[in-house]
């Protein structure tokens, strides 16, 4: 945002330079004219990609100002590789909590995305997989690696949610729920390798090019949202991993690109999927939470690589889910397994504006 502003900054000061050698040099001041004329151009063409938004989803949280939500990974499997059983014990826990909606990482519809609007697999993955009362809430998803192979504009489409009133997918966008808000960010497009060594998959690029317009334009808006976000909270969910120890590892595009902009945003929690596991990890070079929820079908890889022991939290290598609970100034985690038993609990809690405030 601000190397953009800069960037107008200096074509301004060299196009009024050149007006004015032209206004010295031209008893007509055509060049000055043109000159002006460029500048309109340049200004208009810029000016729109700075006030661009995120599109935003309004969620009231409870009356108490309370928000619980369950975040569930790399799932679409049509009710196997104990997608299913996962799928229940997310109904019991969500009950016991009584959510408010659904978080999805990615990986909605397995193995290459849908097919069309009227593919079944949405359905046969989704619809008849969650169907627990205390799971007919909101789901709000992004989208996975294995969702772009597929065709996107399908699994983005108005139509899915007049087949089940609970999905909302888009590509980036905001879930605004006063005391939190949510960014739910596109980082498929990020990742070089899709790009330049596909392994012979073919990726839906139809929106996204020219790519590098498009990876431009996300964390500007990602990154004026943070901003302006006077949430007591901020959460990040993508799909691919920023740190991480199963067979994925780190995406160092990620950590290079967006977590700068994380950081510099003082954001909370950034989650994610892709590693088909469940894993929490706190570095001593960042503030940020990193929480792994990719255990929601297929699992148990057998592959583990960190090096600091003392910045992995928890690691667990098979099925589950997590559950977040947040108040105006307190948040909590959990992680479970396809059981349903508690593996890994955290809990924090800051301070606000409120508590400084001494009546006379």
């Amino acid at each position: 945002m601000h190397s953009r502003l800069i960037k107008i900054y200096v074509a301004f000061y060299h196009i009024k330079l050149g007006v004015q050698k032209n206004r010295m040099g031209s008893k007509f001041d055509i060049g000055g004219t043109v000159m002006t004329l460029l500048l309109c151009f340049l200004l208009l063409s810029i000016v729109p990609k700075l006030e661009a938004e995120l599109t935003t989803v309004e969620h009231a949280p409870n009356p108490d100002g309370s928000i619980s939500f369950l975040v569930i990974g790399d799932w679409g499997r049509r009710g196997l590789y104990n997608q299913s059983q996962v799928a229940r014990q997310m109904g019991r826990i969500g009950e016991k909590m009584d959510i408010d909606f659904v978080v999805s990482t990615g990986d909605n519809i397995y193995d290459s995305g849908m097919k069309s609007i009227d593919d079944p697999a949405f359905q046969l993955s989704f619809t008849n997989i969650y169907t627990s009362p205390s799971l007919q809430k909101p789901w709000y998803s992004v989208l996975g690696n294995h969702d772009y192979r597929g065709d996107v504009e399908a699994q983005l489409s108005p139509v899915l949610k007049s087949i089940d009133s609970r999905w909302t997918c888009m590509r980036s966008f905001i879930v605004d729920a006063e005391i939190v808000e949510l960014f739910f960010v596109d980082t498929t497009p990020f990742v070089d390798a899709y790009f330049l060594d596909p392994q012979g998959q073919t990726y839906d690029w139809s929106e996204v090019s020219p790519r590098e317009s498009y990876i431009q334009t996300t964390l500007t808006e990602l990154e004026m949202g943070l901003r302006e976000s006077r949430a007591n909270w901020k959460i990040v969910v993508g799909h691919h991993a920023i740190k991480s120890a199963s067979i994925h590892g780190n995406t160092k595009e990620l950590e290079s690109l967006l977590l700068p902009i994380l950081e510099a945003n003082k954001v909370d929690l950034y989650m994610n999927g892709h590693d088909h596991c469940l894993q929490h990890i706190r570095t001593s070079q960042s503030p940020i939470q990193f929480l792994t929820s990719g255990g929601g079908s297929k699992a148990w890889r057998g592959y583990y690589n960190w090096t600091t022991p003392e910045d992995m939290k928890f690691f667990y290598d098979g099925q589950g889910f997590m559950s977040v609970m947040i108040t105006r100034a307190e948040m909590g985690i959990a992680f479970y397994d396809v059981s349903g038993n508690i593996l890994h609990k955290w809990d924090t809690s800051k301070m606000l504006d409120t508590d400084f405030y001494f009546p006379l």
